[in-house]
């Protein structure tokens, strides 16, 4: 059986490795191709794609995972040989349902639609973008039939990148959330405002990167395994543990994007460089999933990038690349200052109290537009309706709304939630992480992030895909995805911020 288990390894690899070309010309896409390019590009990755999808859900894969299932149950449940025919397993059945040609015209057609919403937004005129983001709707309804029966039109979609993840599930835990950060806000509202002035002023565009790359640096970045560019939107993307790669968006006029941005998107690099080497091109690569990755992300720019330790030791630093603007702002007015809540327009740039509701809107108006209850041309109005019930704010134009997000334009139609998500296990681990490591706070008034990683990458990183979400989460901290420790967090944060 491990002959065959080799050739399942085998077949899988050169999976991957399809993939991963794919991923390279994804990457260049958004970092350096000319919009010209976008067609071209677009045949490209879908030539690779549909060469991937059919070597994924050839038949000798099929009858390989046939003949390892019972060889699987004799192998100890927690073996990586048992998880890995799991998780093959898993992805052969889901594959197998999707015809080659759709996943084909679902990279070719997301290509074009990446290009058009970059010209979009640029001119904020969602028009420019809508007839692509109908085709890219219209292929992910399809892609739901494919599922077809199924408890619920959104559930394909989310499993994608929650698996195992229902819709019903999602839904309970956002509506178990949401009255409770309302009630954060209004508690806060109440309070005078702090102010964060400081933070939209001119701001050198090389010294904001330099300062971002010394803090990734110190959180345990490998620049010997990645790099850094810039992009229209920030994100991370790997090519193996040895090759992963972030990038970010710089505002002159306003700190906290470049800033915080590049902290966000460490954290997904550190994860992705901290899986175990053995899994490279095989079904246990990447994360477990994408709140789980979230998770990580969101504690690096937040629980960490936000803390009041962190600044002690990194804001001296900040006040001497920047010593105009930041020289006469003291410590405890800049840490307010970058924790100020305040309804915004913009997710990624949005305060810890109000970025789930970003999420929760998005969700919303994700399961119309699948569920067909919501039309494309009506979604810019339905947008600005959502604002204004939850957050209190309306955009005054496209690029500031509905045009604001990148992953529509990429078919990560289903994505949303995992963002929300991914807070809740942040703040879980958080509460486990500190537990574990009592001083972790003074350690990072020295400057010292080594500890931390080595905790998450001894019960997060190194698993890579072996556990499904939820099983990884009770494995380390003892409970499901919860609401609770997201809100014991926020509400002693912000209650000695505001003074409530």
């Amino acid at each position: 059986m491990e002959e065959k288990l080799n050739k399942l390894k085998e077949l899988l690899g050169e999976v991957s490795d399809l993939q991963s070309a794919a991923a390279v010309l994804e990457w260049d896409q958004q970092v350096n191709m000319p919009s010209a390019g976008a067609e071209a590009r677009g045949n490209q990755i879908a030539t690779l794609q549909r060469l991937a999808h059919v070597k994924a859900t050839a038949p000798e894969v099929g009858q390989l995972l046939d003949d390892l299932e019972s060889y699987a149950k004799d192998l100890p449940p927690d073996s990586d040989e048992a998880r890995l025919i799991c998780v093959a397993r898993r992805d052969y059945d889901i594959n197998i349902k999707v015809p080659p040609d759709f996943t084909a015209e679902f990279s070719r057609v997301s290509a074009m639609a990446f290009d058009a919403w970059q010209k979009a937004r640029a001119a904020s005129d969602f028009n420019v973008f809508q007839p692509h983001l109908e085709r890219v709707v219209n292929l992910g309804q399809r892609y739901v039939e494919f599922f077809a029966p199924y408890e619920h039109a959104y559930d394909p979609l989310l499993d994608r990148f929650e698996p195992g993840m229902k819709t019903t599930e999602v839904k309970s835990i956002f509506e178990a959330l949401r009255p409770q950060q309302v009630a954060l806000i209004q508690a806060i509202a109440e309070r005078p405002q702090v102010d964060d002035a400081f933070l939209h002023q001119e701001f050198d565009d090389q010294k904001q990167w330099d300062f971002g790359v010394e803090v990734v640096t110190k959180y345990g970045y490998d620049w010997e395994r990645g790099r850094q560019d810039k992009s229209a939107h920030p994100f991370t993307t790997s090519f193996s543990t040895r090759d992963v790669r972030i990038t970010t968006r710089i505002q002159r006029n306003f700190l906290p994007s470049a800033l915080f941005g590049t902290m966000h998107e460490g954290g997904h690099a550190l994860y992705e460089q901290g899986i175990n080497p053995a899994y490279e091109r095989t079904a246990l690569a990447g994360g477990a999933s994408l709140a789980v990755h979230e998770s990580q992300s969101r504690t690096y720019e937040n629980l960490v990038g936000r803390s009041l330790p962190f600044w002690e030791h990194f804001y001296p630093r900040l006040q001497e690349l920047f010593p105009a603007q930041l020289g006469n702002v003291d410590l405890q007015t800049f840490y307010k200052g970058i924790n100020k809540v305040e309804p915004s327009l913009i997710r990624v740039e949005a305060d810890e109290a109000t970025y789930n509701l970003h999420i929760m809107l998005r969700l919303e108006l994700e399961i119309a537009l699948v569920e067909g209850a919501l039309e494309v041309k009506d979604l810019p109005e339905a947008w600005n309706a959502r604002m204004q019930e939850y957050l209190g704010v309306v955009p005054s134009d496209d690029a500031h709304g509905v045009l604001q997000d990148v992953h529509w334009s990429s078919g990560l139609m289903g994505y949303f939630s995992t963002y929300a998500l991914g807070n809740l296990i942040a703040a879980q681990l958080w509460e486990k992480v500190n537990a574990d490591i009592p001083d972790l706070d003074d350690q990072f008034r020295r400057g010292e992030f080594g500890e931390l990683l080595a905790w998450m990458r001894e019960n997060i990183h190194q698993h890579g895909r072996k556990y499904q979400p939820q099983e990884l989460v009770q494995r380390v901290t003892g409970s499901k995805i919860d609401p609770a420790a997201y809100m014991r967090y926020l509400t002693v944060k912000y209650g000695e911020i505001y003074g409530f």
